[in-house]
């Protein structure tokens, strides 16, 4: 299932070679962004992306932590989740993770919003640039 998602990723990549100059120069390749949500009760951790310079993306979780690609083409993103690192967390925390990977895997377009980066689908996603 993986590796036809990445075949999917390649596909898209590929059709999309000629990005345009607002995408290249607009979504936070080279990144760190953190989630825009408070932190879990019992925990000072809020997820966060850190974006590659090919879209290459490292995903700390509420608890887990993962890998993904992103393919972005003018405002249409696509991500493609890769291995997710299982660290025994919580119950409450696991389904937090599951539920935003699943969020970030059904994103379809992105905006910028000053330093906030917005990923949309059937559910938006704000994740904020981070300043350091």
């Amino acid at each position: 299932m993986q590796r036809l998602l990445f075949a999917a990723l390649a596909v898209f990549m590929t059709a999309f070679n000629g990005l345009s100059s607002f995408a290249q120069e607009g979504f936070p390749f080279e990144s760190e962004l953190t989630l825009d949500a408070a932190p879990m009760r019992g925990s000072k951790r809020i997820p966060n992306l850190e974006i590659g310079r090919s879209g290459d993306v490292i995903i700390e979780l509420w608890c887990k932590g993962a890998r993904g690609q992103f393919a972005v083409a003018n405002e249409t993103v696509i991500f493609v989740p890769g291995p997710v690192d299982d660290r025994g967390c919580p119950a409450d925390r696991a389904a937090a993770d599951d539920q935003l990977l699943a969020a970030l895997a059904d994103v379809a377009t992105w905006r910028r919003e000053g330093d906030v980066l917005v990923l949309a689908g059937p559910r938006q996603l704000r994740f904020r640039l981070n300043a350091n």
